[in-house]
């Protein structure tokens, strides 16, 4: 007997409509769709960021010497779990964002606050570590030592980093390029500032590559300038495909910190010069890093990189007397040193406690590069913590193998803010408002301490005289030749100077006064020495009253206006 046909027309319709969806077949098209477009994405996005990684390295780098970074991440997903297992218990919390919203708490909103937290918190603490680390293993590497090397009275330092890019952009003739930052080189024993010749405009930085090296002899106070030509295939200032540190990015190391680039030409060749850092990691007492001299990397005309050690680099021909110690790294060094009776002392009492000097001048700051009778040295002087100005110790680092050594004075030395202070004091016919000292460097003379301070116009258009400040007399001795800066860097006294004619112990005059005629003919002149003294008397003839005023060589200078 056969069933009554059921009245359930939904049922009937259900079973007559409903088909298989999607059809057979189609998984491997529709069904694999979603997946597979954010696939696609992240491959794009990892393909193009491996292209571009040299924009990235900064960021990159950070992250990579901040092991703080993993520890607030792994803090962060260890309380996102740790939540979410929380909301299987049925429990639900929610949070106002105001006007009467309330959201609910996530486990990724968990896990991103307690990141976020975690990394501001920590970070200050951190980088006190990092910088307390830093300090014990710069003062187990660094000799102290009785006296400062005596400076090379051959290669004064004399033009300061402002004036000689005044000078180079001055004398540059050359619509196309233009000068860019300098930095000191040694060529044939000569210390110069050595900047890239670089195309100007973005055309040019397209279409062109960097066309030479502009140098700056920093050894007198005119404008000697000299450009070597010669185009360099990976260069300085170029657009970024042919520029030097997206080669080195591109081919080789990646994770250290690449320093300013400096040109070197040696025997007429160019080549870049770049000191590097490299990351030392500590687990304790909190994750951090230190960086550490990794080496030199040296690029030729051709865009050859050659990656020297340390070692390798001090033994290079072509880096003979160069700074190959990274600069950054040096003053980063010293100014760690304030954590040397440790963290507690450096925030309560600060006993022993330093920090690096201020010097007045522009676009240039400790340490100064030199050289001296034992080789090319990094400066730093450092005063007491707080408002005292004195000088505490003088630091110098070996330009060459990055050996540390530092100078306590046995006696009471002023720094090189009231340096600066005893050479406004010394000329007050000079003014001030046009001209202000620069780049005081702590200088040995005789195993004497001086403050070597150029006088600059505030153009920064040449350099006005060279004062020598005795850092215990606070003598002041000013020069405007070159060489009477070499004589007296040699170790000679004015009075043993010979004077401009060649005479060999002839005094100098102290004043020398000219009579000049309506048409400035010099008409007669006398000459005033040591004690001597000039009255000067109107006619008593004449409309003016008798009157007369007398000038004591021995403590009366004129300037003429500079």
């Amino acid at each position: 007997m056969s069933a009554p046909p059921s009245d359930n027309t939904d049922d009937q319709a259900n079973s007559e409509t409903t088909t298989d969806w999607p059809p057979d077949g189609s998984d491997s098209r529709g069904g694999g769709l979603p997946w597979k477009i954010p696939l696609v994405g992240v491959v794009v996005v990892a393909l193009v960021g491996w292209f571009v990684r040299p924009w990235l390295q900064g960021l990159v780098y950070a992250l990579y010497t901040t092991p703080l970074f993993l520890v607030a991440l792994v803090a962060g997903l260890v309380a996102g779990w740790m939540y979410y297992r929380y909301e299987q218990t049925d429990a639900s919390t929610t949070y106002s964002v105001g006007d009467g919203e309330e959201r609910e708490l996530t486990p990724l909103r968990v896990a991103a606050v307690v990141f976020i937290v975690g990394l501001v918190a920590l970070t200050p603490v951190v980088n006190t570590v990092a910088g307390a680390t830093l300090s014990d293993r710069t003062m187990a590497d660094t000799t102290a030592v009785e006296r400062l090397d005596n400076a090379d009275a051959e290669k004064p330092r004399i033009v300061t980093r402002a004036v000689a890019g005044r000078y180079a952009s001055n004398t540059l003739n050359r619509p196309q390029y233009r000068v860019g930052e300098t930095d000191i080189s040694v060529a044939n024993g000569t210390p110069y500032w050595a900047a890239p010749l670089s195309p100007d405009g973005l055309f040019n930085r397209l279409t062109k590559r960097q066309a030479g090296t502009v140098l700056v002899d920093m050894t007198t106070q005119q404008a000697n300038v000299r450009v070597v030509d010669g185009e360099l295939n990976k260069g300085i200032g170029t657009v970024f495909f042919e520029s030097y540190r997206w080669h080195l990015l591109k081919n080789h190391e990646y994770l250290v910190d690449y320093g300013d680039p400096k040109m070197v030409v040696n025997d007429g060749a160019q080549y870049i010069v770049v000191p590097y850092s490299t990351p030392t990691f500590h687990l304790t007492p909190l994750p951090h890093s230190t960086p550490e001299w990794g080496g030199v990397a040296v690029i030729d005309s051709s865009g050859t990189v050659e990656m020297l050690s340390p070692e390798e680099a001090a033994q290079s021909p072509t880096l003979a007397n160069q700074q190959l110690y990274p600069e950054d790294l040096a003053r980063r060094k010293v100014a760690s040193t304030k954590y040397r009776n440790g963290i507690l002392n450096t925030y309560t009492s600060h006993e022993d406690e330093i920090e690096i000097a201020p010097v007045p001048g522009d676009d240039n700051d400790q340490p100064f590069f030199v050289l001296s009778e034992s080789g090319p040295q990094y400066v730093v002087a450092v005063e007491p913590y707080g408002e005292a100005q004195g000088l505490r110790e003088v630091w110098t680092i070996d330009g060459q193998t990055g050996a540390f050594e530092v100078y306590r004075p046995t006696e009471s030395l002023f720094g090189p803010q009231k340096a600066a202070d005893l050479v406004r004091q010394s000329a007050p016919q000079t003014d001030w408002n046009r001209f202000s000292p620069a780049e005081p460097i702590l200088t040995v003379i005789d195993d004497r301490e001086y403050w070597q301070v150029r006088i600059v116009p505030e153009d920064n258009s040449g350099i006005a005289y060279v004062a020598f400040v005795d850092a215990r007399t606070s003598d002041v001795e000013e020069f405007e030749e070159t060489e009477a800066i070499e004589r007296f860097l040699a170790g000679e006294t004015p009075t043993e100077s010979p004077d401009q004619s060649g005479g060999g112990g002839e005094e100098t005059p102290t004043v020398v006064v000219q009579r000049v005629g309506e048409n400035g003919t010099v008409i007669e002149t006398m000459e005033i020495y040591g004690n001597e003294s000039v009255r000067i008397e109107t006619n008593p003839n004449g409309s003016g009253s008798t009157t007369g005023t007398t000038a004591n060589a021995s403590t009366e200078r004129v300037r003429a206006p500079l």
